[in-house]
């Protein structure tokens, strides 16, 4: 097994820039981890294998002519299945977009392209990015690499088991109820939901394009990857302003002043409202907090004051179910738009 499968994006750019390793050496190190292990995890749906190999051999060309595209210079990275990529299919797992082909790039996709990131393939997803599990109608289900009987999470799944397995070092996936922040938890690997609107939404399907954005608040667009740092980068990379959308601002660059961690008050629970928790998820709450006591932390155990879980997570299914049924109907008109029909198969 090559070690560069299990390298974080940051250190793949730099060892790329530095010359102790092609880009393309690192995109065949990927396919070849995807060709031993994506038939059993199902996690990267479409593979854009040739098109990769000429990028990484055009970003080596460019390197040697002192040409570096950006931060991601050479580094192959996954998209989840909901963003557009131009030239390459797009379906978010949505049976009337089998074989959508879009023009244009989503924002976020585009500055990864911009910043020098390779485009290996998309990965994974429950129809319509809604699901806490990832069982597609159209690809099947994705399974988790620690143990394939188990899920990788949803919506983000395929996405979370491709990062953890060593099938991708960054993966562009979304969250609105957790998509990203469970599959990541399942997965074992880094997931950031950034705060709303600070990444764009242009570009992404939820229903067939032209139609109605089901969702504008909540779901967000966020990277996974296998180090904080990753995360870190991504972000700085596909956040801030965009004319595609006006509800984006400008991303704020300023820096956060550094505490020391004693002077950080923690609370923590494993009482969610009657909602079960394993004992091995309760003992490492418990050890964390003793961990954190002992290096001087003021540490508390407790719930949020007239916090009503179970009527939260009624609530929480109720208005999944609302939202995946308007979804639903916004994507499903009479007909196709007419500048889309020739590039759908229904």
């Amino acid at each position: 097994m090559s070690d560069l499968v299990f390298s974080s994006a940051h250190q793949l750019a730099k060892d790329i820039r530095d010359r102790q390793v092609s880009s393309l050496e690192v995109l065949e190190a990927y396919l070849k981890q995807i060709s031993q292990h994506n038939s059993k995890l199902n996690a990267i749906v479409t593979l854009d294998e040739e098109r990769s190999r000429q990028r990484a051999k055009a970003a080596d060309e460019a390197l040697a002519r002192g040409e570096i595209w950006g931060a991601l210079h050479g580094v192959p990275v996954t998209i989840k299945d909901y963003f557009e990529t131009a030239g390459l299919r797009s379906t978010c797992s949505y049976k009337p977009l089998a074989n959508y082909i879009p023009n244009t790039d989503a924002t976020a996709v585009a500055r990864l392209r911009t910043a020098g990131a390779i485009i290996l393939g998309k990965t994974n997803l429950p129809m319509l990015g809604i699901g806490l599990q990832t069982d597609s109608p159209l690809f099947g289900r994705a399974n988790n690499p620690w143990n394939l009987g188990c899920t990788p999470g949803g919506s983000t799944g395929g996405g979370a088991a491709a990062v953890a397995a060593g099938l991708s070092p960054l993966e562009l996936g979304g969250d609105g109820g957790g998509s990203i922040r469970a599959p990541s938890h399942f997965c074992g690997v880094f997931g950031l939901k950034p705060t709303e609107h600070r990444v764009s939404f242009a570009g992404l399907i939820l229903g067939l394009p032209g139609g109605s954005r089901g969702w504008r608040h909540l779901a967000v667009v966020g990277p996974l990857a296998r180090s904080v740092e990753d995360l870190r980068l991504c972000l700085s990379l596909i956040e801030g302003a965009d004319n595609r959308e006006w509800e984006v601002p400008p991303a704020p660059k300023e820096t956060v002043p550094q505490r020391p961690l004693q002077a950080c008050r923690f609370a923590w629970t494993d009482d969610f409202g009657g909602v079960p928790i394993t004992a091995d998820t309760r003992a490492i709450l418990e050890n964390l907090a003793i961990t954190l006591e002992q290096l001087g932390c003021r540490v508390e155990r407790c719930n949020p004051p007239g916090f009503d879980f179970a009527q939260v997570n009624s609530w929480i299914w109720q208005s999944n179910s609302t939202l995946y049924a308007t979804i639903c109907r916004s994507a499903q008109p009479t007909r196709c738009p007419d500048w889309i029909d020739a590039k759908i198969s229904v």
